[in-house]
């Protein structure tokens, strides 16, 4: 097993920054969607949930091809956004956003969980004492929500970090641009006599990994105390 090189070393923080910033994006969509799953009462509210879990059953090079053709420089959204200067594809922001979209409904399924195990009287009750739909929703849904919040956030960032398909289709894996730690790993693995760079590697993605499930454990006791308290 050889150590890490500075190019090795560049992709693991890029691949870092592609699931921070996935996250990031992903989460506040992705309470949204939850807490319409979870408390509306609106037409098409099945079309939604099985629109937010399509990413789940699709293949996901479908995905990023789905994401290239809608915002590649050509395509109706992409298009007019790169007259502008923001270029999606073969980009580490579309690598993000391709990371972001196959970790959305990860993220979904814990906060709908979360958002659902309220009882509802508690809701009522802040109703009757006058309380408006944001004060309930700031004082009330997400304190009570945020061990699924917590879990969700983790859940989604270790989706992202170790999303390959979407990623290379719509973002490829350009070096210094685009080459996340998935794609290295694919690289190393077909090129001979890479097989310890690639161990290397898999062992980095591992350490955060369980990093990252670790952290959700912390997140989850500390939401939890701060609920209780």
């Amino acid at each position: 097993m050889t150590g890490l090189s500075g190019a090795d070393v560049a992709i693991i923080l890029l691949s870092l920054r592609v699931a921070l910033t996935a996250t990031l994006l992903a989460l506040p969509l992705a309470f949204l969607a939850a807490l319409a799953l979870a408390r509306g009462r609106f037409p098409g509210r099945r079309l939604l949930d099985a629109a937010i879990h399509l990413p789940l059953v699709l293949p996901p090079v479908a995905t990023g091809y789905i994401l290239l053709l809608l915002l590649g420089r050509q395509g109706p959204v992409g298009g007019p956004l790169s007259q502008i200067g923001i270029h999606l594809a073969f980009d580490w922001t579309g690598a993000a956003l391709a990371a972001a979209v196959m970790a959305f409904p990860l993220m979904v399924r814990p906060m709908r969980q979360a958002i659902e195990a309220i009882p509802h009287r508690v809701d009522q009750a802040a109703r009757t004492l006058g309380a408006g739909p944001r004060q309930r929703l700031l004082r009330i849904t997400l304190p009570l929500a945020l061990p699924g919040i917590a879990a969700g956030a983790i859940l989604g960032f270790a989706k992202a970090l170790g999303e390959f398909g979407a990623t290379i289709t719509f973002a490829a894996a350009i070096p210094g641009v685009s080459l996340t730690l998935p794609s290295a790993i694919y690289q190393a693995i077909q090129t001979p006599g890479s097989g310890d760079r690639a161990l290397t590697l898999c062992l980095v993605a591992a350490v955060i990994a369980v990093a990252a499930v670790a952290g959700a454990d912390v997140l989850t006791r500390w939401a939890l105390r701060r609920t209780a308290g």
